[in-house]
């Protein structure tokens, strides 16, 4: 059985994607690179091929998608790769991130030492060295995910390992089972929110995830997204009724569902007065058309359901987070149990 493989998705930046090539290279536990091309409309696959032919004593593959599968898409096609061939681990690093060399072995231990934990992630520091993108995510009771320590400066960092809520997409290595489990990212996301919506399945199935500090990257925040004007707004507002209908248990469907509510639509007023209302209306029509699927989805998630609803309940943070001041003013309207 192979051991380890990272995915390394590129669209159009190979410039970034190649420097992290460069770092999972110099890893002291090193990967088979999978490096996964959506449709780059530049030189990006031309770049990839002549350095793989100059590295040619690397563990590196490329795969060209026909089409921009937006990140879910774009990873599960070096997923299927990877599990096709057999790989034990599969990682997936942002290209623009880098990792330092010690991140695969540090992210492996995790796994390795604890037969529950099926995801293991680390320290997504922003470049500058001052300031931290995340540790992991969280999910609230106002139905917004979050991610731990975001713009809180490296200090403040968690110092020992532990379980959380999830891992970023960004950054994290998961354990090849639990794709069989609870299958891969979900396609009808495209991008944002599909690592929460994986995490909360795997949850759910009873799978562990795991934080560890000595795994750090280093992450150029938001540099795909930026290169679409309204990509961002649309999707948020497509995909977070996705992860709340999916996952959230009966139980607890209509105590988060009030406040998710009140938050969407908060969220949504939000972005008319920034001037994204048109991104905002096309997402939430979107998601309107994917809730069907989600809701057929959601049946197959909630029977398969191995935790209790007071784990879950536990393990999702009472909210709103420090950064949403807007709902911290409603916070008071709302009983938290």
């Amino acid at each position: 059985m192979n051991r380890l493989a990272i995915i390394v998705l590129n669209w159009n930046g190979s410039d970034d994607a190649i420097e992290c090539v460069d770092s999972l290279i110099k890893q002291t536990l090193k990967p088979t690179i999978i490096i996964v091309d959506n449709n780059s409309s530049d030189n990006s696959v031309t770049v990839f091929e002549e350095y793989i032919s100059s590295h040619k004593k690397e563990k590196i593959i490329l795969l060209k998608n026909s089409d921009n599968l937006g990140f879910a898409g774009g990873i599960n096609t070096g997923l299927i790769y990877a599990l096709k061939n057999d790989f034990e681990y599969i990682g997936v690093l942002n290209p623009d991130a880098i990792a330092d060399k010690n991140w695969c072995e540090s992210l492996i231990y995790q796994l390795s030492k604890y037969p529950e934990c099926g995801i293991a992630t680390g320290i997504l520091q922003r470049r500058n060295s001052k300031t931290l993108d995340t540790t992991g995510d969280f999910y609230t009771t106002w139905g917004l995910p979050g991610p731990r320590n975001r713009d809180e400066p490296i200090k403040n960092a968690p110092t020992k390992p532990g379980e959380i809520f999830g891992a970023t997409g960004g950054g994290a290595i998961y354990r090849a089972k639990i794709f069989d489990d609870i299958d891969m990212f979900d396609e009808d996301f495209f991008m944002y929110y599909e690592d929460v919506d994986l995490s909360f399945r795997a949850q759910l199935a009873g799978w562990k995830i795991r934080f560890t500090p000595k795994a750090i990257a280093y992450h150029k925040v938001g540099a795909s997204s930026k290169k679409v004007p309204g990509l961002a707004v649309y999707n948020t507002f497509k995909n977070l009724p996705l992860v709340f209908i999916k996952n959230v248990p009966g139980k607890l469907f209509w105590y988060i569902g009030v406040r998710f509510l009140l938050t969407y639509w908060l969220i949504f007023a939000s972005a008319i007065r920034h001037g994204n209302g048109w991104s905002a209306f096309k997402g939430a029509l979107a998601s309107i058309i994917h809730k069907p699927a989600a809701y057929k989805k959601r049946l197959h998630i909630q029977k398969n359901r191995k935790v209790s609803v007071d784990y879950i309940r536990n393990i999702i943070h009472d909210g709103p987070l420090p950064n949403q001041t807007g709902l911290l003013k409603f916070k008071h309207f709302f009983r938290i149990k």
